[in-house]
């Protein structure tokens, strides 16, 4: 399988239809984002262009995971934004999303979390934060392995499977 990332500078109505397929899959949407509730864990949530362009706009640097010329995912960075539970000054928040299921369990991932890190280290950024949702046990198995250590918590922070669930913060220190 060819493995591959694009930055993503302009959004186009093909790329934010295929991400709204997988933003919206009830298979893996409580793995992508908080909810407060069962209703909003089953809203949809659309991607469109306009959204896109908000994100860039607002300083998120998004790359595109191409698996054999398909478009699977999605890995991204934003710098000191208000979610950090560390503020130090020139910090890079991540986010990751394997959104074919085809994709899911093939090492992309680890490939894709090593191609982010490499892109933050290259923008001069020396720390990385990111929140894992404490039942997704194999993104935190990843995250352990390549050296993110748990620096706090955020107790009934997401909805999912009938109860609230804590929001585990996770931080690398870049060399």
């Amino acid at each position: 399988m060819q493995i591959g990332f694009k930055k993503l500078l302009v959004a186009t109505p093909e790329i934010a239809q295929e991400m709204n397929v997988w933003s919206n899959d009830r298979e893996i949407v409580h793995f992508m984002r908080p909810s407060f509730s069962k209703e909003e864990l089953e809203a949809d949530v659309p991607v469109t262009v306009e959204k896109l362009d908000e994100r860039l706009e607002r300083g998120h640097v998004i790359y595109l995971i191409y698996a054999d010329e398909q478009l699977v995912g999605e890995i991204n960075y934003v710098v000191n934004p208000p979610q950090l539970m560390n503020t130090e000054p020139g910090s890079a928040w991540i986010g990751i999303s394997i959104g074919v299921a085809s994709a899911r369990g093939k090492g992309i991932g680890a490939q894709a979390m090593q191609h982010l890190e490499n892109e933050i280290r290259a923008a001069g950024l020396a720390r990385i934060e990111l929140g894992v949702f404490e039942y997704n046990e194999r993104a935190i198995k990843l995250y352990k392995k390549m050296g993110y250590q748990e620096i706090g918590r955020v107790e009934e922070f997401t909805y999912w499977d009938g109860k609230m669930w804590t929001d585990i913060r996770m931080e690398k220190r870049l060399k």
